[in-house]
């Protein structure tokens, strides 16, 4: 009985430690590669073009870099996971895609094609030099002042009108103060404005219609909660860090089987990205399902073998096994 006890209280521990985010303190830095080209549309290289690609773990871990005279841009340095890129130069439409970076293996080479604006006075980005609104705005997002956050957010907006997509921020910012009247209403205004967007258009509705799906997982209103998550995936049915996440609200909610069909989700659309199989072991964990818990986390093991996340790993394989 003792021993059993010792044994549930070691996962417990292991479990708070991974949750406090103690084992993703390093996470997002290691020996991976990744580069590639950046083209008009008639493959034409550009020059000038401003890449920066964030962890999706970590949204203080990035890094930013320039396209040469043949277009080209790479990082070193880089974990094995999702890294969120963004390209964009004045006076063309910035695009924005989830790249996968592995340690373990050559990554291929990525192409981007950038289509000039077609404003007046060029692309959405009117004022690069307010990117410093923007980056402010997360800060203060993460550190849970919303006020603040909205605020420079709204600058960044005033400073480049085109760009819809930051509302998203702002509508974040009212669902996490509990204001979800107005979130709702944020979030709707960009599901319709992203109907006109040929590039985002569809990343942007998905995100708001999770967003929406999050309001009602809050309010425990979790059959609403499920048609705005269906509508999400629908909208970017090959995303799996969407699907990722919305297992990730329901996991936080403690609404295991929902989270257990979107992180499974997440690992149909991404075979060989580790996440999934490691949350998978978790809700598994937390279903007393052990079973399938040692197989996830086995799984999680052979695509990441090193590094704090898969150690963690093992001591729970080592914990549940005994």
């Amino acid at each position: 009985m003792i021993k059993h006890a010792a044994r549930a209280a070691m996962v417990a521990v292991l479990i708070a430690s991974f949750a406090a985010g103690t084992a993703l303190a390093q996470a997002g830095r290691g020996v991976g590669r990744i580069g590639g080209v950046v083209l008009d549309l008639e493959d034409k290289p550009i020059e000038g073009v401003k890449i920066q690609i964030v962890f999706s773990q970590n949204e203080n871990l990035k890094f930013e870099s320039a396209t040469n005279k043949k277009g080209e841009w790479s990082f070193l340095g880089l974990g094995t996971g999702n890294w969120h890129m963004t390209a964009f130069l004045s006076g063309y439409d910035p695009m924005t895609q989830t790249l996968y970076v592995s340690q373990l293996q050559v990554n291929p080479k990525v192409t981007i094609r950038l289509k000039k604006a077609e404003r007046p006075g060029g692309g959405i980005i009117q004022d690069e030099a307010s990117f410093a609104f923007l980056e402010k705005g997360n800060q203060l997002y993460r550190e849970g002042n919303f006020d603040e956050a909205i605020v420079q957010y709204r600058q960044f907006i005033e400073k480049n009108p085109q760009a819809y997509q930051v509302e998203l921020n702002i509508a974040d910012c009212h669902r996490e103060k509990g204001e979800f009247d107005k979130a709702m209403e944020i979030y709707n205004k960009i599901i319709g404005l992203a109907e006109a967007d040929k590039v985002l258009g569809r990343e942007m509705a998905a995100k708001a219609q999770a967003g929406i799906g999050n309001i009602y997982v809050k309010q425990n209103k979790l059959a609403e909660a499920q048609e705005y998550f269906k509508q999400s995936i629908e909208s970017s049915p090959k995303d799996e860090v969407l699907a990722y996440n919305v297992g990730e609200i329901f996991f936080s909610n403690q609404q295991l089987d929902e989270a257990l069909k979107y992180f499974d989700l997440a690992r149909q659309i991404k075979p060989d990205w580790p996440d999934p199989y490691l949350k998978l072991g978790y809700v598994y964990l937390n279903k007393a399902d052990n079973g399938s818990a040692i197989a996830q986390f086995e799984k999680f093991l052979t695509l990441e073998p090193e590094g704090e996340r898969a150690a963690l790993a093992k001591n729970i394989l080592n914990a549940i096994r005994k």
